[in-house]
């Protein structure tokens, strides 16, 4: 009988980067060490070479490949992984020559992606993401390309769906894809419903692993996956905030971004990221005590631009800034809504903010409604927020949150000196 080990031995990963001079290859590759670590793998070394571009047969120069061969030799390596998007014949050469198994920084990410999922639709568009991205990788291989084995770079539709034809696997995305956009009508119905219903909504935007789900368990209890890992959130969530003022918001935490996400996904999930594009209002949270912070923000910044928010008010918010020296924070991010998530510092200012740009100006009152008028009640439970209500002698004593259209009806039955009445209309 085949003994099972209660410990799996941790994949030993060895990361290699061409430096071509198109980006910044030491934070590339930084963050693809998070990325393996996020996988559940141990990156154990990093390797770089500069090169006027990548080797079309074998993506390093064949020296390299030979020291790489080596390495994997000395260090017990099980797996190496790319920053790059590999050709199928790179892949096969690679895995030829050093005898280990090579992926790519896309397969690695549609990984993590799939590991994450939870929801249906999270499900369906990681396994779509796959597919587009397995299917011309099929041409010439056949059985032997689909069989997968066990580990990192495997997970997501799972054997049987990948042992098929190209005609099958393009019937399964026609599938997906329409799987897909009845959950997106189902979007828009529950979208629409909120409008008419007056639901304002604020999404959290950001990079990966910037703090969008200890923010959103800190504003509202959400009990949000929180981990120091890349895409520990990949379904959005949505949980109402009561404001300061008294006013309730829908806040909806999204997936993280990454720099050079590739296309596969930024389509897959597009969906979910026009989610926050529809939002009333837009954080941009980023983690200041990343030295990438500057780079995080542009990266977020394109996206939403590429969304179409620009008529959307965006806060630029910096999370963990308990890390940071006080100096360091006036001189370099004097200008953004500063916090940390963790301890609770600086949210005060951010709820202020939210508030200050909420789309509709509202006003929190109390009011003496006469009887003859009872029927402006029924008014502000359908458009506004009924606080309290208590029928006295005199009328109907109402506390309410209401907006400065529904305000100019009632202004003649408020209760004048009322604390809280000189709230936000101007």
């Amino acid at each position: 009988m085949e003994m099972i080990s209660n410990e799996e031995k941790v994949t030993r990963a060895l990361l290699v980067c061409v430096d071509t001079g198109d980006y910044d290859a030491q934070s590339s590759l930084d963050e693809l060490e998070e990325l393996v670590k996020s996988a559940g793998a141990e990156p154990v070394l990093s390797l770089t070479q500069k090169l006027g571009r990548v080797e079309s047969a074998t993506y390093v120069g064949t020296g390299k490949l030979e020291e790489i061969t080596e390495l994997c030799r000395q260090q017990e390596i099980d797996l190496i992984v790319a920053d790059a998007e590999l050709s199928p014949s790179q892949i096969k050469n690679m895995e030829s020559a050093t005898n280990v198994r090579v992926i790519d920084r896309t397969t690695l990410i549609l990984d993590i992606f799939a590991l994450r999922a939870r929801s249906k639709e999270g499900k369906l568009q990681v396994e779509l993401a796959q597919l587009k991205y397995m299917l011309p990788r099929l041409t010439g291989k056949g059985i032997e390309m689909s069989r997968l084995g066990g580990g990192i770079g495997t997970r997501g539709p799972g054997e049987t769906k990948l042992e098929t034809d190209r005609r099958h696997i393009r019937r399964r995305m026609e599938t997906l894809k329409d799987e897909l956009s009845e959950i997106e009508k189902h979007r828009q119905m529950l979208r629409k419903r909120r409008e008419k219903d007056g639901v304002i909504t604020c999404a959290i935007v950001g990079y990966t692993n910037a703090g969008k789900s200890t923010l959103m368990n800190t504003l509202t209890d959400a009990g949000v996956l929180a981990q120091d890992k890349l895409f520990a959130t990949l379904d959005p969530t949505s949980r109402a905030l009561k404001l300061p003022g008294g006013v309730s918001v829908m806040l909806i935490d999204t997936v993280g971004l990454v720099r050079r996400l590739p296309h596969h996904l930024v389509d897959a999930f597009r969906s979910t990221l026009e989610e926050a594009a529809q939002s009333d209002i837009i954080i941009n949270l980023c983690d200041a005590s990343s030295d990438e912070a500057r780079v995080h923000l542009q990266v977020t910044h394109d996206l939403l631009d590429s969304l179409g928010c620009g008529d959307r008010p965006v806060l630029t918010v910096l999370n963990k800034c308990d890390l940071l020296d006080d100096s360091l924070l006036a001189q370099d991010f004097n200008a953004y809504i500063q916090i940390s998530a963790k301890t609770g510092a600086g949210i005060d200012a951010l709820l202020q903010a939210i508030e200050d740009n909420l789309p509709v100006r509202m006003k929190r009152v109390k009011l003496l409604v006469p009887f003859a008028s009872a029927g402006i009640v029924s008014e502000i439970r359908s458009s506004g927020t009924l606080i309290d209500e208590e029928y006295t002698a005199e009328g109907v004593s109402v506390e309410a949150i209401i907006d400065e259209i529904l305000y100019a009806k009632v202004r003649d039955f408020e209760v004048k000196g009322y604390e809280n009445g000189n709230d936000n209309l101007n």
